[in-house]
């Protein structure tokens, strides 16, 4: 049972409520560089990114949003920490969204003209928590960064919007280390109904922040918990955004093209299967149609998994057979493989018009 939260809406982006769990992403470039920023963001749309957000470090940067946003196909957030001047520029460059903590941007009343505006234009605020920047009295008091000093850095940042009557609100609750997220977000979880934005923070490189990442997203998603998910990798952000999909995918909350089965192989099979498994992957990645394909190495368990899938091939001795929606349509030299299924899944997208 998925947790049931509150509804906020991002641009054209709902979250939280019975809305699908969104996939979003930052950006690497500068800000203040519109060009290669925008080009960063075109390539994230099209992998699937349904929310970006990117770093205002500066004046520069808060005034680089503006041209940002009017060529953004996607609800742009700013993230925006310390200086409440920066959060004033961001809004009056029209972002869909901030991210700021309210407790760390100064005096009450700098604090009241940020919400102020937010309210009157309806934009949304990310309590961003991190554990490595808690605030100082909280460490002193829990002695460091546990889940619950998270918890209640997040608790402490939501009292002061509600003090001032705003409610259009999501939180996230990050760590580098997987129990210590997903504790802190069942904590919070229990005590708020507000949408939740997860995600491992610095959880490393492509490789090891993938398997972080799946681990502890996958894990906070099938207990229900999370609206709206970024993977945070030290790489190219596209790559976030295909393996936040990958994960949606894996524990069937949303589809988007392909899912892909394959056999880890072994001593009965009798085709090179791993260099056909790569290249039908890499070639139908974006292929616009959500079908599962199967490349299956022999004759074990190649023909149900190859029958059960959209389109699948079950490897034989230099050869392998196609399957089409469960039927045998022929059978196909291992050279031709590949191209074989290519075909054929595009021959689907022809006839159906591929995904929306």
């Amino acid at each position: 049972m998925r947790r049931v939260s509150r509804r906020i809406q991002l641009g054209d982006v709902a979250i939280g409520g019975e809305a699908p769990i969104s996939v979003q992403s930052m950006c690497s470039t500068s800000t203040a560089d519109v060009p290669a920023t925008l080009d960063q963001i075109t390539r994230l749309a099209d992998a699937g990114c349904e929310i970006v957000r990117c770093a205002v470090p500066d004046e520069e940067a808060a005034r680089a949003l503006a041209a940002i946003r009017s060529s953004c196909p996607i609800p742009l957030v700013a993230d925006i920490h310390f200086d409440y001047r920066l959060a004033m520029t961001a809004l009056h460059s029209g972002v869909d969204g901030l991210r700021l903590n309210p407790g760390n941007i100064g005096a009450r009343w700098k604090v009241e003209e940020v919400v102020k505006a937010c309210a009157e234009r309806r934009v949304p605020i990310r309590i961003g928590v991190n554990a490595g920047s808690l605030e100082k009295e909280l460490l002193e008091r829990y002695g460091h960064p546990t889940a619950e000093a998270m918890v209640q850095s997040a608790l402490g940042h939501i009292r002061i919007l509600e003090d001032l009557d705003f409610r259009d609100i999501k939180v996230s609750l990050k760590a580098s280390d997987i129990r210590r997220t997903v504790e802190a977000y069942r904590l919070l979880a229990a005590q708020v109904d507000y949408p939740l934005h997860i995600g491992i923070t610095e959880a490393g490189t492509t490789w090891s922040g993938t398997v972080k990442s799946a681990v502890g997203i996958g894990t906070l998603l099938y207990d229900g918990i999370g609206d709206t998910l970024r993977v945070s990798l030290t790489g190219d952000p596209v790559e976030e955004v295909r393996v936040g999909w990958e994960i949606l995918k894996a524990l069937e909350l949303r589809r988007r093209g392909p899912v892909f089965v394959s056999c880890p192989t072994c001593g009965r099979c009798q085709i090179d299967l791993i260099s056909v498994a790569e290249e039908v992957e890499q070639r139908l990645h974006d292929l616009p149609l959500s079908i599962t394909v199967a490349v299956m190495g022999c004759v074990v368990n190649g023909p149900g998994e190859a029958r059960e899938a959209d389109l699948g091939i079950a490897g034989g001795k230099g050869q392998g057979i196609l399957f089409r929606r469960g039927e045998i349509v022929r059978k196909v030299p291992q050279a031709e493989l590949a191209d074989a299924l290519v075909t054929e899944a595009w021959k689907l997208v022809d006839e159906e018009g591929g995904d929306d």
